[in-house]
């Protein structure tokens, strides 16, 4: 089979390709950056570079893919988050349309259900929009949960601050995923045939956000580490503080309402029976104490 992947070396990506590689099949991987080809070359697969903004790059790209898996590469440029993924979905519904490909494979979230609400994870929502709307395309949806790779974003605040915290408190329920297990996922869809628009849910483990703390807090020697729940006000003061435009900012502060409030898990809750995932938490935790 021939299959074009978006997500460059990513962490999700790269298993992805190394999984269908030694599959043998010919896989194609999009990136933005010219400086990624050797790698890509090395890792056994093709480069196409270029962006994924760019629709006629795209489309060439997508041209004669029997399976095309999209995701919405992170960009924290844009002014307004939510529209800036909306935006990359209604691309790739154009470029496979013209390019003819019959089956995608795409990234979601929990919660890609929302129409609004949600901050990003509602731009997944338009993203799935946009592919559904595809005649005769089938179209596979892996909404998976909170990846435990986001947690390596808070080493800083750990060691500076001596805590973990986001606008949700220390009794909040967390639906996590390790990327492993959603490259798992995304190779089995990509390699069984499938027909018409479906989901699949990918989610490793669940836990309470003080769980969490008490876990990371073990691996890393710091048993009383302590998770803090912070105000919106709080929150959107302290990315913008890191560096993060103000409209991205304000998209992660309503996103983590929605996890406050637990909506974004609401029809998972309905479907979970059906959700695959295997590497638990506490084997992250090690993964996390060595980058610590």
């Amino acid at each position: 089979m021939k299959i074009t992947l978006t997500g460059s070396l990513g962490n999700i990506s790269k298993l992805l390709a190394g999984l269908l590689i030694r599959a043998g099949h010919e896989v194609t991987i999009i990136s933005s950056s010219a400086d990624k080809a050797p790698a890509i070359a090395a890792f056994g697969a093709s480069a196409a570079i270029g962006s994924v903004s760019d629709l006629t790059f795209l489309t060439r790209a997508f041209s004669g893919a029997d399976v095309v898996y999209t995701m919405v590469p992170p960009n924290f440029g844009v002014a307004d988050y939510r529209v800036y993924i909306g935006s990359i979905g209604l691309i790739y519904a154009d470029a496979i349309r013209a390019a003819g490909v019959s089956r995608v494979v795409n990234l979601s979230s929990l919660g890609a259900e929302l129409p609004g609400g949600a901050g990003p994870i509602s731009g997944l929502y338009d993203v799935e929009q946009a592919l559904d709307a595809l005649d005769g395309v089938a179209v596979r949806h892996l909404r998976a949960g909170f990846f435990y790779y986001n947690f390596f974003h808070d080493v800083d605040m750990i060691k500076n601050m001596g805590i973990l915290g986001s606008n949700y408190g220390a009794d909040t329920r967390l639906l996590l995923v390790h990327p492993a297990d959603i490259a798992d996922a995304a190779s089995e869809e990509v390699l069984r045939p499938f027909t018409g628009k479906s989901i699949r849910y990918v989610v490793s483990d669940e836990r309470s956000t003080g769980e969490i703390a008490g876990i990371l807090g073990a691996a890393i020697g710091k048993p009383g580490l302590r998770w803090v729940e912070f105000s919106d006000e709080q929150a959107l003061a302290g990315m913008q503080q890191a560096g993060m435009p103000v409209g991205i900012a304000k998209n992660f502060v309503e996103m983590g309402a929605a996890v406050r409030s637990g909506i974004i898990w609401n029809e998972y809750d309905d479907h979970k029976g059906a959700a695959t995932g295997k590497r638990k938490f506490e084997g992250f935790a090690a993964e996390f104490a060595e980058k610590f």
